[in-house]
């Protein structure tokens, strides 16, 4: 494998860049996936570079080829003007992209009244996002199949990739596999009312999502979105609320309906929600065996999302 100056001089030639354009490279925290790195060019330009993980490195199977399907997003949300990064060049299984303004939201510090008026803001943003469709469902890398021509066929494939994943790494779930699959299929009748394969990034929570300070707070970028599928637009609202309720976030709902989103909590609506949290707290539990998670984090899984967990299994078929 190349070494680290190799690889950054790849991916510049590529982008038409060269060494003397470079000024500096920083490793960035926060990734638990990739590697990422900040790099500092002539003239305050700053490009973002991702590096997936070893082609050896345990993977959940959606994971496969997730920096293909993250420069997909970021093209998407350039149709409807929300603000994210620019793709400059996919290459070497890399992605070299430009840089957003912001902290992420969680370590914003912002005050009560900032937070509605962000969160208002956010779902105008998610709203504009879902009027981006796709070609078919599911994962555009091919990860756990083709795009399917109907979104029951895309997620139940999807959701079984994830409980195989459970039986492969031996993953401790508060239920087992077996009874979350039934679980799971007694639902399955409600994804045939998805009829729209729809952009959804289905991993912003705060982290993801940058506040820019310049003068009132806004909304400066949506990052990471590797974990993109078309889809059920619905299936955003998981970590948007992550561990809660987003029909408990009414100025993100006000947002998102005021750029034309739907926000009809029906009875088979609330299944599919019920869906989607399952598979996002299963990945959540499962992830920590192949990525071999510390004690305390394993603790917290366990302890929190878990319950969550069975909630929501406990909500199916209702």
């Amino acid at each position: 494998m190349a070494d680290a100056g190799e690889r950054v001089r790849r991916i510049l030639a590529s982008a038409g860049l060269g060494e003397d354009d470079l000024v500096t490279v920083r490793s960035l925290d926060g990734g638990t996936y990739n590697t990422v790195e900040e790099l500092l060019l002539t003239g305050d330009r700053r490009l973002i570079l991702k590096t997936p993980p070893p082609p050896e490195t345990p993977i959940l199977r959606y994971e496969h080829e997730l920096l293909g399907q993250e420069a997909e997003f970021y093209r998407g949300a350039a149709t409807v003007g929300v603000p994210a990064p620019r793709v400059v060049v996919v290459a070497d299984g890399r992605l070299l992209m430009t840089a957003c303004p912001g902290t992420p939201w969680h370590l914003a510090s912002l005050e009560a009244a900032e937070r509605r008026t962000l969160r208002r803001e956010l779902g105008g943003l998610v709203a504009r996002l879902h009027r981006v469709t796709g070609p078919g469902f599911g994962y555009p890398s091919g990860a756990v199949g083709p795009l399917a021509p109907d979104w029951r066929t895309a997620f139940t494939a999807i959701y079984d990739a994830v409980l195989a994943d459970a039986r492969r790494y031996g993953a401790w779930l508060p239920r087992p596999v077996e009874e979350v699959a039934r679980q799971a299929k007694s639902a399955y009748d409600a994804l045939d009312e998805v009829t729209v394969p729809r952009l959804v990034h289905f991993d912003l929570w705060e982290g993801n999502i940058l506040v820019e300070r310049d003068g009132a707070p806004r909304i400066g970028g949506l990052i990471d979105g590797e974990r993109m599928f078309w889809g059920d637009p619905l299936a955003d609202f998981v970590s948007l609320a992550l561990l809660g309720n987003i029909e408990e976030d009414p100025d993100f709902l006000t947002g998102y309906q005021e750029e034309g989103g739907r926000t009809e909590f029906t009875s088979a609506a609330r299944q599919r929600l019920a869906l989607y949290r399952s598979y996002l707290y299963l990945i959540m539990l499962i992830e920590t065996v192949p990525r071999a998670t510390d004690a305390e984090h394993v603790n917290w899984v366990r302890e929190t999302v878990a319950p969550q967990l069975t909630a929501a299994l406990d909500e199916l078929g209702g």
